[in-house]
């Protein structure tokens, strides 16, 4: 009996790597990655695959169509057609150097420039969240609300309090959050902003409890839009440890945009589509109040940049890449998980190859094991090169942020990894403004104060142990 048991998980687990092989066309690291966890955990590898591995087709992503252009179907059209005829008028000289990654975010990601906009940053985040608060209380008409990680909290319920309050005003109140990022919250616990008027929709539930067939892919953007006036996008969740009181990871220094102009409206967009898809009842459609005219708030020039297993392309990776290419003095990156593809290394690489001042950021707290012994991996490799590599130890980085050059920057909830680039739903600001991307790598450079160099002795001298994680984790980094 317990051959024929073997036996049969062992042909399971055959078909599932022919699968890979033949079927899914996968890169060849990942297809190598999970014939390594099929073959060393015969019993429960393919369980493992049935969970995180298997690609989902984008008819069974998503169930809408013409998801691309809700409220901004027509400027997108102008602007693709303006900027092939060369008679785009680019109001702003900050952006017209970076015509072609415009150019490129607009025909494959429908993200339309916007030359209007005021950028408040925030790097901390009880000023952030005090914002957000007083922003809510004096909403109008309608609040959108979407995070990965929704805790119930004292910062959560401060947060949801002040949802009920408007909604009892008359105020919409439609909230979105992923499943498995805010695990243990349920339709349930928001029961007083459903009972005031609010709605509540979850991306992606379980069909059963702890049976989730779209597991590994989640939607990872933080985005609120007000009145159609004020958007925020950036790296902070809800929850208690993103105001610095988790033990573990000690003060939370993440970034986070508050807009106002026409990027807004981008945002607003993402965000109806998102909630389509996971919401059972009618759609929603374009309305006025949705997208209201926005007289003139800034002259900053931005993109609002979508990526995910429904798009034909990773946008966001693309947009990485196009910006350290054209990079010319410095890159600056910060990010908690640091496990690039080889396109995205050959990119670091050949930038400090070419002389370019590459400066890469890494917290010095895992909150991944794997996942950080592999960053450590990278980064390592990167120093061989001439790339500077800094630990922050002033808590925990969990910054996505790119700025070349003080012309142009990203900021937005995209890590450096391939699960950002293609398993999970992402959003990301591309910025074209001298003097926020100056701001942004201020900020970089205040960090390394609070951070030291991983120089090339001191990571040479690491010792055994710390190599034979790296090489374990490195194995596995195209599947974590």
């Amino acid at each position: 009996m317990p051959f024929s048991i073997i036996g049969v998980t062992l042909f399971i687990n055959f078909i599932f790597a022919a699968t890979i092989i033949f079927l899914e066309r996968r890169e060849p690291t990942s297809t190598w990655a999970w014939i390594l966890v099929l073959f060393f955990f015969p019993v429960g590898g393919f369980i493992i695959y049935l969970l995180f591995g298997r690609r989902l087709r984008q008819k069974h992503l998503f169930r809408w169509e013409g998801r691309k252009k809700i409220g901004i179907d027509s400027l997108v059209d102008y602007q693709i057609e303006a900027i092939k005829n060369n008679t785009f008028e680019y109001r702003l000289n900050d952006s017209e150097p970076f015509r072609d990654l415009i150019y490129m975010h607009l025909i494959n990601n429908h993200a339309v420039l916007t030359q209007d906009n005021k950028v408040d940053i925030f790097d901390d985040g009880h000023e952030k969240f005090e914002t957000l608060i007083q922003d809510i209380l004096a909403a109008k008409t309608n609040i959108h609300i979407q995070y990965y990680i929704f805790r119930l909290d004292h910062l959560g319920n401060r947060i949801l309090d002040a949802l009920v309050k408007q909604a009892k005003r008359g105020v919409k109140v439609r909230l979105l959050y992923d499943e498995m990022g805010s695990r243990g919250v349920h339709k349930r616990h928001f029961k007083q902003l459903l009972n005031a008027g609010g709605e509540v929709e979850v991306f992606f539930p379980s069909i059963l409890p702890l049976i989730n067939p779209r597991m590994n892919y989640r939607n990872h953007r933080k985005l609120v839009i007000i009145d159609g006036r004020i958007g925020y996008i950036g790296g902070f969740n809800i929850g208690d440890e993103y105001l610095g009181l988790d033990k573990k990871f000690g003060y939370w220094r993440d970034t986070h945009l508050r807009l106002e102009g026409s990027s807004v409206h981008p945002l607003q967009t993402r965000f109806l589509l998102d909630w389509n898809q996971a919401s059972d009842r009618n759609d929603l459609q374009y309305e006025d109040h949705f997208f209201p005219i926005i007289s003139r708030k800034g002259e900053v020039g931005l993109q609002i940049v979508s990526s995910g297993p429904d798009s034909d392309w990773e946008q966001i990776k693309n947009g990485y890449l196009k910006l350290i290419n054209m990079a010319k003095k410095y890159i600056y990156i910060q990010t908690p998980y640091f496990i690039p593809d080889d396109s995205f290394m050959d990119a670091v690489r050949i930038a400090c190859l070419s002389g370019i001042d590459v400066r890469i950021m890494i917290p010095n707290k895992p909150d991944h094991m794997f996942v950080y012994w592999a960053t450590y991996s990278y980064v390592g490799e990167l120093i061989q090169a001439g790339a500077r590599i800094y630990i922050y130890d002033n808590g925990f980085l969990h910054a996505k942020m790119i700025v070349i050059d003080d012309e142009a920057s990203t900021v937005g909830t995209a890590n450096i990894d391939s699960r950002s680039f293609k398993l999970n739903f992402e959003v990301n600001a591309f910025i074209y403004d001298r003097n926020v991307s100056h701001q942004l790598a201020e900020l970089f450079e205040r960090d390394m104060l609070y951070s030291h160099e991983l120089t090339p002795k001191i990571y040479e001298e690491r010792s055994r142990v710390i190599k034979m994680k790296e090489s374990i984790s490195r194995l596995l980094s195209p599947i974590l």
